[in-house]
């Protein structure tokens, strides 16, 4: 039997048929962060209504959950339907956790967010590569802040459904604060946030904030590492479970600091890497002219151009870490192929984001089929 559930008999071909033109024809005259905030509305809107759940997940073509719970792969305390999760960035402020596991993710790693409010980098900061089917941002971790976080969390956790399911939370570094006091800001958002999380992830890694990737040398990354795995601890005694913590790394180190910061992991007792985020990198590879490149500026890169290296940071670490530090593979993801492939290189589970920008909200329910299906 599969391990990641029973297929309903449904089908999705309509709405996979519509999306390319609605992307092609409507979703690109808007600008990409204004697509996104409408995005989000519709599924809260649509989650809102009775019955709103069930029809999302019948419409993409969800599978079904599990008869037997003991066939649920269970990563990080937590079961998961798919191995394929919906990556930070999506859903900042946890507006739609529970709509976007409706769409077919296993998991849901909202954030990211910091200790107090910032709006972010100044507009336009999000932007289509639509020949090479990527994404540039530069959004600069615009959120409403932990607190605001934790209100909309708690709400989620209320029902039965929301208590089981897996959220993940990721936290980065406010903008205002110093270098020097990174551990103590993200310390704030770890013990406000970790009654409500399956997982706490540290972001280090976005080049979008002043001077943050420098927190992944190992020196100055040790620090924030104890900080946030000390206030987990401290909740766990607390609320009696487990708040495993990971750290988020960039595709853009070089191989000898991923494994040093590899080795720090285990040190410091993390449950795990998640590898990668967006790269500040612009392959000659790049279908979209240089010209447009240029004029887009900086900012993350995401989408299959990520793949190698994320496959490769994937292969690094699992020949550096032992099996029970979870490796979660993000970066390129765009087919259930591509989740096979770093299941089989060693990832616990697998993130995707840009894909489903780009495939459509019917993505990760066709994706869990096709695992299914073998």
């Amino acid at each position: 039997m599969s391990t990641y559930g029973d297929c309903v008999t449904t089908n999705d071909d309509s709405s996979r048929g519509l999306y390319p033109l609605l992307l092609r024809h409507v979703l690109r005259r808007l600008d990409a962060e204004t697509a996104h905030r409408l995005a989000v509305r519709a599924l809260r809107a649509a989650h809102g209504f009775p019955g709103g759940p069930a029809l999302l997940r019948r419409s993409f073509g969800v599978p079904a959950p599990h008869r037997d719970r003991r066939e649920a792969k269970r990563v990080l305390g937590g079961e998961h339907r798919s191995p394929l999760g919906m990556a930070a960035g999506f859903d900042k402020d946890g507006e739609v956790p529970l709509a976007l596991l409706d769409l077919g993710f296993g998991h849901v790693e909202v954030g990211t967010v910091t200790a107090h409010p910032q709006p972010g980098n100044p507009r336009p900061r999000a932007f289509r590569l639509l020949s090479d089917r990527a994404l540039v941002n530069r959004m600069g971790f615009n959120n409403h802040g932990t607190r605001a976080l934790a209100k909309n969390l708690a709400r989620a956790r209320r029902t039965e459904r929301g208590q089981r399911a897996v959220i993940g939370v990721n936290i980065g570094k406010s903008k205002s604060t110093p270098l020097d006091d990174a551990a103590e800001d993200y310390r704030f958002s770890a013990r406000a946030l970790a009654p409500y999380a399956s997982y706490l992830a540290i972001n280090v890694s976005s080049p979008n904030t002043p001077g943050l990737r420098d927190l992944q040398s190992v020196e100055v990354l040790r620090p924030v590492l104890e900080a946030v795995q000390d206030e987990a601890s401290q909740a766990r005694r607390r609320l009696r479970r487990d708040i495993p913590v990971l750290v988020k790394i960039a595709p853009d180190l070089h191989d000898d600091d991923i494994i040093a910061v590899a080795q720090l992991v285990q040190d410091v007792g993390l449950a795990g890497i998640i590898a990668t985020n967006t790269t500040i990198a612009r392959p000659e590879s790049l279908h979209t002219g240089r010209l447009e490149i240029e004029r887009i500026g900086p900012g993350g890169l995401s989408g299959p151009i990520l793949a190698d290296r994320s496959l490769q940071v994937l292969r690094l670490l699992r020949r550096h870490l032992p099996a029970d530090v979870t490796v979660i593979s993000c970066g390129g993801v765009r087919t259930a192929q591509d989740v096979r492939d770093r299941l089989a290189e060693g990832a616990d589970l697998v993130q995707g984001y840009t894909a489903l920008i780009y495939e459509g909200p019917s993505w990760p329910g066709r994706i869990a089929r096709e695992l299914q299906a073998g």
